[in-house]
């Protein structure tokens, strides 16, 4: 019997572990999935519980090698970012999997910037990142040699996650641009090289030599030998169906808790405003620079639903039944001030927060207000990709606001010369990890329908 070639993408969000396998035309052909407890560090903070994951990993392996119909070709990872494991020269992790949320010591971020960076901003801005504390995972490096001198001097190797999980099945230690390039303050945008802290802290021989993102490695399996990628940061591999598949320049606004806007056509370096305003910049899996904005809009979709039902008494997912009513958004565009800039520009708290429901006599109306604000302060996120960039022509959406028709139709309406989708890659980054790798699995040229799109009209 002939199996059916596949690939084999372990997918780590800090939630759902899954594992796919995925045919030569880019379809999930089967899907495990799991969730694991967090344990909690030396500090009583919750972190991924790294042994586990680890035998996870082991099992995932085993169970899809065993698998009759199909036959595994390769193996690679997409995972998240800005989170390192620690190995010393047996291989073995000698700190815990830390968790990127911790608070980072102040008088220890203030020492690192101080010497290193001047006034923060100018350090910032040639790192592409605003400051995150632990989000910037090479402070975790110099936390740890700070605080923890006697371990850290044990450690040969750091990896970040993707890598390491990588590793896990290679055996071959590497760093990757896309993980490097992720709000890590460990690399300076300007001169494309680590940034001059790394090597004045001892940190380059920390750091494995860095490979090209579409590396591949002979590795054994139990027994199967694979072609073994070197992983990839999920939130750059997300990108990678819109990279291989759209030769138009576009921006992807990426929707759920977060919105963050991409926009892989813009290289101009970030500006002090940019940054004030929390935009920051990644490195694509061809190592080119991914201007980016954020706005926690999902967030505030979620907070200020509920408050609209609270006040008038309807089910919390009442929005879900509300059509689009072009003579109320008139109607409120009349009736209503649009929000200040100065509202607008705060990325972590909604405009429509501002507004008292007693202006507004449904809960359909009261939405409708919202939605506009929103829109208003996602176009104002999104400006801050689009300055210094070539012309774009389309502007992908997709996650949870890909679904919400109204605000489709009033984000399309906001951009009249560029054409506007709501875009379905069902789990774009364990696909685009498979993509990254392309040549070294898969005999087929990479499908044009990957992307399924549906066209909002001005």
């Amino acid at each position: 019997m002939n199996r059916q070639p596949v690939i084999a993408i372990l997918d780590v969000g800090k939630t759902n572990k899954k594992l796919f396998l995925i045919d030569e035309g880019y379809n999930i052909v089967a899907e495990y999935a799991q969730q694991l407890a967090e344990v909690i560090d030396e500090d009583g903070f919750p972190c991924e519980d790294l042994p586990k994951l680890q035998q996870l990993l082991g099992d995932f392996l085993q169970q899809i090698i065993q698998l009759t119909d199909y036959e595994v070709k390769a193996v690679n990872v997409s995972a998240y970012g800005a989170s390192f494991v620690y190995i010393n020269a047996a291989g073995e992790p000698v700190f815990p999997l830390y968790n990127y949320l911790k608070p980072y010591n102040s008088d220890l971020q203030q020492q690192f910037y101080n010497a290193y960076g001047g006034e923060e901003v100018a350090f910032s801005r040639s790192a592409a990142s605003p400051v995150l504390g632990n989000l910037n995972s090479g402070m975790q490096l110099y936390r740890l040699k700070y605080e923890q001198p006697e371990r850290f001097a044990q450690v040969q190797y750091a990896l970040h996650l993707p890598q390491y999980l990588a590793y896990a099945i290679s055996k071959v230690p590497v760093s990757e641009m896309t993980s490097i390039g992720c709000h890590t303050n460990l690399w300076n945008f300007d001169t494309q090289t680590y940034q001059q802290w790394v090597a004045q802290e001892g940190m380059l021989e920390k750091l494995p030599a860095i490979v090209p993102s579409d590396a591949v490695y002979t590795c054994d399996v139990h027994s199967h030998t694979l072609a073994c990628g070197v992983g990839l940061h999920d939130s750059s591999a997300a990108l990678i169906p819109y990279l291989a598949c759209e030769q138009e320049s576009f921006v992807l606004l990426s929707t759920g808790t977060w919105c963050i806007a991409l926009n892989p056509f813009n290289a101009s370096p970030l500006t002090d405003d940019q940054l004030q305003h929390d935009c920051l910049c990644y490195l694509s899996y061809q190592g080119k620079p991914v201007k980016a904005s954020r706005l926690f809009a999902g967030h505030f979709h979620e907070q200020e639903a509920k408050r609209i039902a609270a006040h008038f008494g309807v089910a919390d997912d009442f929005y879900k039944h509300i059509n689009a009513d072009d003579h109320l958004l008139e109607a409120l565009r009349q009736r209503i001030a649009p929000a200040s800039n100065d509202v607008l520009n705060n990325v972590s708290v909604a405009a429509f927060a501002h507004r008292e429901l007693s202006l507004f006599a449904t809960a359909a109306e009261a939405y409708h207000q919202l939605m506009l604000d929103m829109v208003a302060q996602q176009v104002h996120a999104l400006q801050f990709v689009l300055q210094g960039s070539e012309p774009v022509t389309k502007l992908f959406v997709d996650g949870g606001f890909s679904n919400n028709p109204l605000f489709m139709q009033l984000l399309a309406k906001a951009y009249p010369h560029v054409q506007v989708y709501a875009s379905q890659v069902a789990q774009a980054s364990a696909i685009g990890a498979a993509l990254a790798i392309h040549t070294h699995w898969n005999t087929q040229l990479i499908p044009h329908n990957l992307l399924k799109l549906t066209h909002y009209d001005h």
